[in-house]
């Protein structure tokens, strides 16, 4: 059921994406910026995860093996600023770190900057039970979430934060 879920939001991203493009907008800029997880304090992912992996949580969820894409929130503000300012009239971009990592890098990063020696695993039945629990997708979690910035780089964006090390080691001071 949460699968076919999952399936029918990605269609109505489709949808979106085509009635986007099919309205015309001549004096206007046409970006579509396709944006993968934002790292940052104020909100999102990252406060919670931090939270988790300083109880002793955080471990690899899943199988660890599940790609991650993910931005800086300060290069995130960049890349919008850059995209007005210097980017072609219109296009579609992944804003993300041009660095995806997996699931269970992402947590080590996250337990090494935090100077946890430890973090016990989220087995997949775990992390399906707590997504029910708060009313989510588990394949938000359990699902590869890989894209590069192609667009970003070949036009010349250049990313603060490309290593997610640096990124979570900033976010952490």
């Amino acid at each position: 059921m949460q699968k076919a879920r999952f399936r029918k939001f990605l269609s109505k991203r489709k949808q979106w994406e085509k009635i986007f493009w099919e309205q015309a907008t001549p004096s206007t800029k046409k970006i579509l910026m396709r944006i993968a997880i934002v790292l940052g304090n104020g909100g999102g992912a990252f406060p919670p995860l931090k939270r988790l992996t300083m109880l002793g949580l955080g471990g690899k969820q899943g199988n660890g093996k599940q790609m991650i894409s993910w931005i800086h929130e300060q290069d995130f503000v960049g890349v919008a600023d850059w995209l007005l300012h210097n980017g072609k009239e219109n296009g579609v971009y992944n804003v993300c770190s041009p660095v995806a990592v997996t699931n269970k890098a992402f947590m080590k990063s996250l337990r090494t900057s935090l100077h946890i020696p430890f973090g016990l695993p989220s087995p997949e039945w775990m992390l399906k039970i707590g997504a029910t629990i708060i009313g989510t997708e588990p394949e938000l979690i359990l699902k590869s979430r890989f894209v590069e910035p192609r667009n970003l780089v070949q036009e010349g964006f250049t990313f603060e934060f490309e290593r997610l090390d640096e990124a979570v080691n900033d976010l952490i001071r």
